[in-house]
């Protein structure tokens, strides 16, 4: 059931890439550790300019994705951040803890989001 739970977490997400216009996918690896684990990285280059590198590690458990850990870093074409989610522990008096947002000049709590969410907020700021 895990290896089932896999594929249509991958599906979606590709059929998400597919609904994306304007965008160029550079990179796209999911590499299948285990029947329960899988790394996914992608980069995702919108206006041929702007990046999105995005990094997650899941888990199955009780048929139920689990995030090991997890990066969605949006930038413009000098590198500057223009936001980034991620989970990695180093902002523990946020409510959200370890899950956080970076914007250009602060961090605040955030609940993971999906990868469809942050896809749709780049192309809100592009617009």
């Amino acid at each position: 059931m895990s290896r089932k739970v896999i594929q249509a977490y991958l599906d979606e997400v590709e059929q998400v890439l597919l609904n994306c216009s304007n965008t160029y996918v550079e990179e796209y690896s999911a590499i299948i550790l285990t029947t329960e684990r899988v790394n996914l990285r992608i980069r995702i280059r919108f206006a041929l300019k702007y990046l999105l590198p995005v990094s997650e590690a899941l888990v199955i458990v009780d048929n139920q994705i689990t995030y090991i850990d997890y990066r969605y870093h949006f930038q413009d074409e000098q590198n500057s951040l223009i936001f980034c989610y991620d989970s990695t522990p180093h902002f523990p008096n946020l409510p959200t803890f370890p899950h956080h947002k970076h914007l250009f000049d602060n961090v605040i709590a955030s609940d993971k989001p999906h990868i469809a969410d942050v896809l749709q907020e780049v192309m809100e700021f592009l617009e």
